[in-house]
């Protein structure tokens, strides 16, 4: 095998000699070129711009030259050619020129002649000049030596000249099957053609040397000319290395698999090449990983690094532990990838490589944000250090060393702690705009995901729900193909929450359905994928009173440990196991479990937010069990928290949880100060069970102060038509997410406040509505 020519190359240098020769039509020389280009220039400026499987039809375009000639005959054959035989088209002519190598001396000739192609140096012409040689006339198409056709045509004829005479015939072997399907073509269009014509030493034996040239090609070219299902593909080091590199920077870029198509194309590929290189083993590790083979994966990444260290030295020893403890620490071996990460630290630092400590460095850090019980003791020891000095000092050392990506990720993981904190949201806004101003200065194109779910949180904490579905919907039309598939299924899953919390479960679904299916063959993403959708059907499950189906659901989100699942995602999982066991009367064992989670976060000083809404879960909790008063401190702790940090979306329930309070206690007209104050903002969250519950407040509040009014005073039914109106605009809100135990409660209350005002046409009519939602929440559960 040869280490950069094949078959495929010799076309390509035959196609530019065409172009040279001015045989392509002006009207195909954009074409023509774009063609040669695209399989001799390795970085593609377009293909982050493009889908997840346009872009690997880069691969399937070089394992298809590699293999067949046909890709050549798609671009040429629409296209007549500029000059030859009329009414012949560029493929015939791309065809004979291919046929008049008719020998391996043809071949050598073919090489030679390449010169001519190139431009010549100011050497040349001035020996030429004395020599009395004419310089090319000035219309003739010459390739300076530096351009991307120039250096392919002298790398091909020094990658030639280098050719050991058995690899030179191997070439010419496979050139000739390469070229072989072809031959009914160019018969029909060439009376001259005849059986021998691919080698024209046989085509002129044949009359000296009668029926024993059969003989002689049989022994010269074996079973190659019989279509030998066993024979190999003319498959270069070269090619293979490319698709290599191109494979390895798709996974690494983007997160994806290699579709199953070219990964079997490359697998044969590889099989017929004379050297498998060792990055191929980095590529099955890559590869075994994304579908959560830990064994294959960890056995492949031991293999590559073995192969490695013969040829190198030590210096390279930091990045096998890097990714080790990177494969520990996803398939949860926390301790392993700590050790391993801690060596990586060590071994960096004596190699004085910068860009593997500092990547080390960062990645302790986020590990340590994520999984705080594990790094506790090395905190303890101080060789972390606490978050804020870890993160200046990342900061500090990349501004140094230039490292711009992860100045920017220093930037904003310093906003996403000063959120978590529940710090200054003036501060986190500074280090995004600052983050943002240095992706955008070095277009860090993969980095703006990142940034914008940043963003997206950011918005969603202020409760401006509208800019937070705006910026969801700007990633993904905008930057999404740019970055790694991980940050776009959050957002579109961030997306589809949004839906869910206005009751539009099937287009949340939806959402997630028109995720990329060969993205999601990775097993991360397909677990977090998996996982979210059954979310979305839990809640539409509690909502419709589907105790039996939410609880199946649960038992399988909540088999996976804590350690498989996402921070966000868990506690999600844990809040609708509580609404579940509240909903099947369970009270005490779900404030039990609230107990425990607030215990844990409180251990792991987790995310301010994640401890306020749980706050606010015990206060209903509380309030169920008929005790609302016994939660006062809670919801005042929870709103002052949920002020200072500027949590918005939590503030509101705060406040209508206070004013539940007051009314429990006769306060009603503070209540009802509080909650008009609050219900214009809270519909700007576009949370519809949140903004339900205080309309539903309202309603309580209005029926109480009513009750305080002289019977059948106009002041009295004044304030319960009022309290109506509210629970109506409570019943409405409860509809649009299809909560039919709210909606029957709603209901109800509607009917009592009828039948309080002598209403009792309406009472009996509110009533039948009542019995109604009920027999239509028992066809639900079927």
């Amino acid at each position: 095998m040869s280490r950069f020519l094949n078959p495929a190359k010799i076309g390509l240098l035959a196609l530019i000699e065409l172009y040279t020769n001015k045989t392509v039509p002006t009207s195909a020389i954009l074409d023509v070129l774009s063609f040669i280009t695209s399989h001799l220039i390795d970085n593609d400026i377009s293909s982050s711009a493009l889908s997840s499987s346009d872009r690997w039809r880069r691969a399937e375009r070089t394992v298809s030259l590699v293999i067949s000639i046909s890709d050549f005959e798609k671009v040429l054959t629409p296209h007549t050619a500029a000059s030859g035989i009329p009414g012949r088209n560029l493929w015939y002519v791309f065809v004979q020129k291919l046929w008049k190598i008719d020998s391996l001396h043809a071949l050598h000739d073919f090489f030679d002649n390449c010169s001519t192609l190139l431009a010549k140096t100011k050497e040349e012409l001035r020996r030429d000049a004395e020599m009395g040689i004419p310089s090319p006339a000035p219309d003739i198409i010459q390739l300076s030596r530096n351009s991307p056709f120039g250096a392919f045509v002298r790398r091909s004829q020094l990658e030639f000249t280098r050719l050991r005479f058995h690899d030179a015939i191997e070439l010419w072997k496979g050139f000739v099957k390469y070229r072989q399907t072809t031959a009914a073509y160019y018969r029909k269009k060439t009376p001259a053609f005849q059986r021998l014509s691919f080698d024209d030493v046989l085509l002129t034996g044949e009359r000296e040397w009668g029926p024993a040239v059969e003989a002689l090609a049989s022994v010269a070219y074996g079973d190659m000319l019989r279509d030998d299902p066993n024979a190999t593909m003319p498959v270069s080091t070269d090619d293979i290395e490319k698709l290599l590199e191109f494979q390895i920077d798709q996974m690494q870029k983007y997160g994806n698999r290699i579709p199953l198509e070219i990964r079997h194309q490359f697998h044969d590929l590889v099989m017929d090449s004379y050297m498998v290189p060792s990055l191929s083993h980095y590529l099955s590790y890559l590869e075994a990983w994304r579908a959560g083979d830990y064994a294959t994966s960890f056995d492949y990444l031991h293999r590559y690094f073995d192969y490695t260290m013969q040829n190198r030295d030590r210096s390279f020893y930091q990045y096998a532990l890097m990714n080790l403890a990177v494969l520990q620490a996803d398939f949860g071996c926390h301790k392993e990838a700590i050790a391993a990460m801690l060596e990586t630290v060590s071994t960096a630092r004596e190699n004085r490589d910068l860009t593997c400590l500092n990547f080390a460095l960062n990645w302790l850090f986020h590990f340590g944000r994520a999984h705080p019980e594990v790094t506790k003791e090395l905190e303890s020891k101080s060789q972390l250090g606490t978050g804020k000095e870890s993160l200046a000092f990342l900061r500090s050392r990349a501004k140094e060393t230039g490292t711009w990506s992860l100045w920017s990720s220093a930037l904003m993981s310093e906003a996403k702690m000063c959120l978590s904190n529940g710090e200054s949201v003036a501060t986190a806004l500074e280090h995004l705009v600052r983050s943002s101003q240095i992706l955008v200065e070095r277009n860090m194109k993969g980095m703006v995901g990142s940034q914008l779910s940043i963003n997206i949180a950011l918005w969603d904490r202020l409760g401006v729900t509208y800019l937070s579905a705006t910026t969801c919907e700007v990633f993904l039309q905008c930057h999404a193909r740019h970055s790694i598939f991980d940050d776009e299924l959050k957002v579109t899953s961030r997306q589809a929450s949004m839906l869910a919390l206005k009751g539009k479960y099937d287009e949340a679904l939806e959402k997630l359905e028109r995720l990329d299916a060969d993205s999601l063959r990775a097993w991360k993403p397909s677990q977090y994928w998996h996982k979210f959708r059954g979310i979305i059907k839990l809640r539409r499950d509690l909502h419709h009173n589907n105790l039996d189906g939410a609880e199946l659901l649960l038992s399988q989100l909540l088999q996976s440990k804590a350690d498989d699942l996402e921070p966000d995602i868990a506690f999600v999982i844990d809040t609708l196991h509580v609404d579940c066991l509240v909903r099947r009367g369970n009270i005490e064992v779900a404030f039990t479990k609230v107990e425990k989670m607030v215990a844990e976060l409180r251990d792991e000083n987790k995310d301010i937010a994640l401890r306020v809404r749980l706050l606010l879960l015990k206060a209903e909790l509380l309030d169920k069990c008929g005790r609302p008063q016994k939660a006062f401190t809670i919801v005042v702790r929870a709103a002052n928290i949920a002020w200072r940090a500027r949590l918005i979306p939590y503030l509101w329930p705060a406040i209508g949880a206070i004013a539940n309070i007051l009314s429990s206690l006769g306060e009603f007209e503070p209540a009802i100060e509080l909650l008009h104050a609050v219900l214009p903002r809270s519909l700007e969250c576009e949370n519809s069970a949140m903004t339900a519950r205080l309309y539903s407040h309202l309603g309580d509040a209005n029926v109480g102060l009513a009750g305080r009014m002289p019977p059948k005073s106009n002041k009295r039914r004044e304030y319960l038509m009022k309290g109506v109106d509210a629970i109506e605009k409570a019943f409405n809100h409860y509809s649009s997410v299809e909560d039919i135990n709210k909606q029957c409660e709603m209901m109800a209350k509607k009917a009592t406040i009828m039948k309080v005002a002598q209403d009792y046409v309406l009472a009996n009519d509110y009533a039948s509505v009542y019995l109604d939602l009920r027999k239509a929440a028992a066809q639900l559960k079927i």
